[in-house]
């Protein structure tokens, strides 16, 4: 009896720290069906630092991001980003007609392919943020397809508050964080 005991303990303590040692993963994106999530990038490796060369000049340094930069790297878009007001989903006027131009293109183009990105400000928690910009992503897609776009040529993608155009924390930042980035495949 005494030794089943023991074996019981020795059992739950193993399972407790195994499930320690894994943890939880944090969700990262929000995707439609159908999409697959941007690749990852892997982690940089730290940059092996050489010996200075007497008389030669220092190694120029990359700037540092300034209010109105991204701070993630973004993949440029030939297209003005949608932009939404706080808490809100549903497309403005000027919105529309970026979806316009984002549709003649599209149409003039059938073999090209889009991914749409939902962006939200900082407010909110992360999980609220993540369904928020897949609702922005999904209203600029319906549009889309409402102007004739094929659905097959569209994707959407959440990343929330992840990944900030504007690091700033006022109202002029968070105005330029809430959007729907396209990015052509």
């Amino acid at each position: 009896m005494k030794g089943t005991f023991s074996w019981k303990w020795a059992v739950l303590a193993l399972c407790v720290a195994a499930l320690v040692s894994v943890g939880c993963a944090k969700k990262q994106t929000v995707k439609s069906e159908g999409t697959q999530a941007p690749p990852t990038a892997a982690p940089a490796e730290a940059p092996v630092k050489e010996a200075p060369v007497p008389g030669a000049a220092a190694p120029a340094m990359p700037p540092a991001a300034a209010p109105g930069v991204a701070v993630t790297e973004e993949q440029r878009s030939q297209f003005d980003d949608v932009r939404f007001d706080f808490d809100k989903s549903d497309l403005k006027e000027d919105g529309r007609k970026t979806c316009q131009v984002v549709a003649d293109y599209l149409r003039k183009n059938p073999k090209a392919k889009l991914q749409i990105e939902g962006h939200c400000d900082e407010r909110g928690t992360a999980e609220y943020n993540l369904a928020l910009g897949e609702r922005r992503a999904t209203a600029v897609m319906t549009y889309l397809v409402s102007l004739g776009v094929p659905k097959a040529a569209l994707s959407t993608v959440s990343f929330g508050k992840e990944k900030p155009l504007d690091p700033g924390h006022n109202e002029d930042a968070w105005a330029k964080n809430r959007r729907a980035h396209f990015v052509l495949k």
